[in-house]
């Protein structure tokens, strides 16, 4: 009996995230949740983590499609000096609405992803965990725009430093700029289709494909340049 008790508190651990004064968002409603959001900021305290890496960093932009089962996919987009690359996510759903799991290809583990709060219409602060050699945790802000509210910064800066992070690891990048041109992967005609007028007036096919990018939600189903 009391081998089960220790089994199920594990368990409820686990779901509850990465800290256990962490709570989901209170009636947290995916359906409301779903759809474009930027990430506007980002702490993070894994070592590995430096100043090059940090100086690069640029808002990147993701579609959030909930699955009919219950599970999300994630494309997220970000700009690189190569161009614009692309990685989706699965997160699978707990027992907790709000509180996600998803397998990590790149480190072979499974993270916690924890919806911490949001407004559904302007941000979300959202928790990652991963557990390998020790526990590296993640704090993201995501807005609908790529600029947010000041006190939303200074709320999401808060958070991160009420749990732990040193103020160099909690940063706020620029947004993506507008200049960077895309990679051959995103010319497609797929995505020129997806242009709206203003976006055709761009002169070349890599700028509208930027346009698009930045100005439009795309289907889960668009295939730009998908690495793991």
């Amino acid at each position: 009996m009391r081998i089960t008790f220790v089994t199920m508190a594990t368990a409820m651990v686990c779901l509850m995230g990465v800290h256990g004064d962490v709570q989901p968002q209170r009636d947290f409603d995916l359906q409301r949740f779903a759809g474009k959001w930027y990430r506007v900021g980002l702490a993070y305290d894994s070592p590995g983590f430096t100043a090059p890496y940090r100086d690069k960093l640029r808002v990147s932009m993701g579609i959030l499609n909930p699955q009919t089962n219950g599970d999300v996919n994630l494309t997220m987009w970000t700009q690189r000096s190569t161009g614009c690359r692309s990685k989706l996510y699965t997160y699978e759903k707990t027992a907790i609405p709000g509180a996600f799991t998803y397998f990590s290809t790149r480190h072979n583990k499974v993270k916690d992803i924890t919806v911490v709060e949001t407004n559904y219409n302007e941000y979300a602060l959202v928790l990652k965990h991963k557990k390998m050699d020790r526990e590296y945790t993640q704090v993201a802000l995501y807005g609908r725009s790529q600029k947010v509210k000041p006190e939303v910064i200074q709320k999401f800066k808060d958070f991160a430093t009420s749990h732990g992070f040193p103020k160099d690891a909690i940063l706020t990048p620029p947004p993506a700029g507008s200049s960077l041109s895309m990679d051959t992967h995103t010319d497609s005609p797929y995505i020129s289709r997806l242009c709206t007028t203003e976006s055709r007036q761009c002169v070349t096919q890599r700028c509208r494909a930027l346009c698009c990018l930045q100005r439009t939600v795309l289907p889960m189903d668009a295939k730009i340049r998908a690495t793991s």
